[in-house]
């Protein structure tokens, strides 16, 4: 089967025990619950979340220690002594769940399960981003030392629209009685069912059994996954991984950009390195202006924003023949369009030769904390216009990654409202 053709065999999404936090142990449901590991600020958004609750879901899945090993054998202990203690407790029965977030006019419905792993080249769990090794280490390191999936990735598939198959066991759950429902600090009212029953269970592995799916969050973690697996000879609970699959033909999630903060690298020298080779002109502030500027250039070609040293630097009109010069020609010609690969290929690896290293690079996805830092480590922000959704999936139906971190799909999946134990 090819990533571009219909998989024979697709999605396999089981149920299991819901790993969940015992309410009356815990302050509120809201404070021990984070955002995905990759989001969280650290070190102010991690400390903010520690101080929300003891028994907060950071302190497992951002274990504070000098080294991996020290941290695994941390979050280790600490998740035991939640079981031993009543913080955390396995549902009764094996569960798919249907989880929502909700807020204002903003509604998202998926499910969440143990999706059977499968590699890329299967086509059936479609990935758009590479990975960084060092990463996909340490969550190895604490996945394995945890023996659970602490938080779900974020999926997507594409259905018919209709409230029919999985979608119609989707529907027809959340009029009932929810498991949990709490209101986190950013707004989102979160709700969560469980389905146990056979034949909704039957519906659903039928429904999702010729679907394929775009791995909108997670990249990291599903490579995790698949590094696990390959630890594991027999097989088991270790060819799972937890998810969130979610069909934007119903809920189409938001596509954010993820931003840049290069850390050793100032406004001034940037803007000289250009040299002409592309345009570069100042727009007026304050950041919101800015950011509609950047969008409407993003509409006519490649367009990124500057800045870090108090004006907004709006950079487009790249030279063809730096980008003739620098951008591999074994991709098709949307990716070597796309602003992330521009911004890699002609301006960092090129221009201002900034290694893509995490003492040189930080990868944030909100675009004031971006600004913010830039100015006050005296870097540079580089804010970025969002991709469409349909390019994601079209490239990754082509086998193409991405440029790394070219995407923030959402809303993500709150972390700690179910957890996943593999032993």
């Amino acid at each position: 089967m090819t990533t571009t053709g219909t998989a024979e065999h697709g999605l396999r999404l089981i149920p299991f025990h819901g790993l969940r936090y015992v309410p009356e142990r815990v302050g509120s449901l809201a404070a021990v619950t984070s955002p995905p590991y990759d989001v969280v600020v650290r070190p102010d958004g991690l400390n903010h979340l520690e101080s929300a609750d003891p028994h907060n879901i950071v302190r497992l899945i951002l274990p504070q220690a000098d080294t991996p090993e020290a941290r695994g054998a941390q979050a280790a202990r600490t998740l035991r002594d939640w079981l031993a203690e009543g913080v955390l407790s396995p549902d009764p029965r094996p569960a798919l769940y249907v989880y929502e977030q909700r807020k204002g006019d903003l509604l998202q419905r998926g499910l969440i399960g143990a999706l059977a792993l499968s590699p890329a080249a299967e086509g059936i769990v479609l990935p758009h981003e590479d990975v960084m090794p060092h990463v996909v280490a340490d969550r190895a390191g604490l996945m394995r030392a945890t023996a659970a999936n602490l938080e779900p990735l974020l999926l997507t598939y594409l259905g018919e629209g209709t409230r029919t198959g999985a979608a119609g066991v989707v529907e027809a759950t959340v009029a009932r009685e929810p498991l949990l429902a709490t209101t986190t600090e950013d707004g989102f009212q979160h709700r969560l069912w469980s389905i146990t029953d056979p034949a909704e269970l039957a519906v659903v592995t039928a429904d999702l059994d010729h679907r394929q799916a775009l791995i909108a969050d997670g990249h990291h973690r599903w490579a995790t996954y698949l590094r696990l697996q390959s630890e594991h000879s027999e097989p088991g609970a270790w060819d799972y991984g937890l998810v969130l699959l979610v069909d934007t033909a119903r809920y189409p999630l938001q596509v954010r950009a993820i931003h840049r903060m290069l850390r050793r690298l100032p406004v001034s020298e940037a803007l000289a390195a250009l040299d002409g080779s592309f345009r570069v002109r100042t727009v007026e502030g304050p950041l919101p202006r800015a950011m509609a500027a950047l969008a409407e250039a993003a509409e006519r070609g490649n367009a990124l924003l500057l800045t870090g040293d108090g004006s907004f630097h709006l950079v487009t009109d790249p030279d063809p023949e730096l980008l003739d010069r620098t951008i591999r020609r074994d991709r098709p010609e949307a990716w070597r369009r796309l602003d992330a690969t521009v911004l890699h290929a002609a301006l960092l690896d090129h221009l201002w030769q900034v290694p893509d290293e995490p003492d040189h690079i930080a990868y944030i996805h909100d675009t004031a904390a971006t600004v913010e830092m830039a100015e006050r480590h005296g870097g540079t922000a580089v804010l970025m216009h969002p991709v469409r959704e349909e390019v994601v999936r079209d490239l990754a139906r082509q086998g193409v990654t991405m440029p790394r971190k070219s995407t923030s799909f959402g809303p993500k999946p709150a972390t700690g409202l179910v957890l996943r134990a593999l032993d």
